[in-house]
């Protein structure tokens, strides 16, 4: 089988890796197609993939107009040229559209919600695989299963911390610290988001550091009177770092989920409050705020609240019911995958699907 996956973000590599790395270890053909952005060709580097890089990942209105024009014949002509039997995405547009123009499947995953993405997608996706969590219904090409994308690169079963990240960071293996995560907000999703303002990103900062080290991972240039904070660690040792911290908070759905599922106290600001988010919130391993002014100082007195606290084991329960009832998602994927399209009979087939299997 050869097989097309589409990158958009760099955390769509980390969803795809282990399946990318079964279906080769099992002799199939895998070629990874991406855009310029942040750490996406330095993780398919890094991972030893092989793949096609379509050029410059563009911010504004215009330019992404322009790039989803250049990206669809660039697609095309992948396609035509490597011949796959199947693309995987997360809902990646000119993966469905290429999918369709030559006739093969595309197999999506899905999480954002983004209708204005999925409305371009779904009607050339024959399938789209979501989490069991409560979200918009994508109609009868819908499958939900029991998990987030995050466990499909941090599950137990797939992924163990690396110590040598603490060397790296330049903490010792009893020192607490806090990883803070901004982002951008330069996706056709993030219009209307504002984030942290400068001044309470001071104020969490100077607060977080008086009990513990803090780290920044930013997708922009940091102001001067925050630099000094950066993260200076390779991209693929962020997961690390995330599982030795004490504490994750920040604007990113997708870190928040990650540190959620590593049993990490995760605190999250964004408006944009999805069904996962809101789901590991019930759990109590999400404390999730929105970007108004008073949300944000009440997220700084809770980040602080707990980087007073010592005790991590609470966390670490509830991670553990957690995991009880997902599932190791690469499994569940490469099951799917390799089964194709009988996977998708057996499972809209029956009420009474036994995921069990795949824990």
């Amino acid at each position: 089988m050869r097989v097309i996956i589409d990158i958009g973000h760099p955390a769509h590599v980390h969803l795809f890796k282990n399946l990318a790395w079964r279906l080769q270890d099992s002799g199939h053909k895998v070629l990874f197609t991406c855009r310029d952005r942040e750490h996406v060709v330095y993780l398919l580097k890094k991972y030893g993939f092989v793949y096609e890089n379509y050029g410059k990942h563009y911010k504004n209105m215009q330019g992404k107009l322009y790039g989803l024009a250049k990206n669809e014949m660039q697609m095309l002509n992948t396609a035509l040229s490597f011949k796959p039997d199947l693309f995987i995405s997360h809902g990646s547009t000119i993966a469905a559209h290429s999918s369709f123009l030559v006739r093969k499947p595309h197999i999506a995953l899905e999480d954002t919600f983004n209708m204005e993405q999925v409305r371009l997608s779904m009607p050339f996706t024959d399938v789209v695989l979501t989490g069991d969590y409560p979200h918009t219904s994508l109609g009868k090409k819908e499958i939900q299963y029991p998990g987030y994308h995050e466990l499909a690169y941090l599950h137990p079963n797939v992924f163990t911390p690396d110590e040598s990240v603490l060397d790296s960071l330049g903490v010792r293996k009893d020192e607490k610290y806090v990883i803070v995560r901004f982002v951008a907000w330069a996706a056709t999703h993030d219009v209307g988001h504002a984030g942290m303002s400068l001044d309470n990103k001071m104020k969490l900062v100077n607060a977080l550091a008086k009990n513990m080290k803090v780290f920044i991972s930013s997708e922009v240039e940091l102001p001067s009177e925050l630099k000094d904070y950066q993260i200076r660690i390779r991209p693929d040792e962020m997961h690390s770092a995330l599982a030795f911290a004490h504490l994750f908070v920040g604007e990113s759905s997708t870190m928040a989920t990650e540190a959620a599922c590593l049993g990490i106290h995760s605190v999250y600001i964004n408006d944009s409050q999805l069904g996962y988010i809101t789901d590991l919130a019930k759990q109590g391993l999400i404390y999730p705020f929105t970007e108004s002014e008073s949300d944000q100082l009440f997220a700084i007195a809770k980040a602080s609240e707990i980087a007073m606290n010592e005790d991590t084991s609470f966390c670490k329960e509830l991670q553990s019911r957690l995991l009880q009832n997902k599932n190791d998602v690469s499994s569940f994927l490469y099951w799917f995958v390799i089964n194709y399209p009988q996977s998708k009979l057996e499972i809209m087939g029956t009420d009474r699907f036994d995921f069990s299997r795949f824990k």
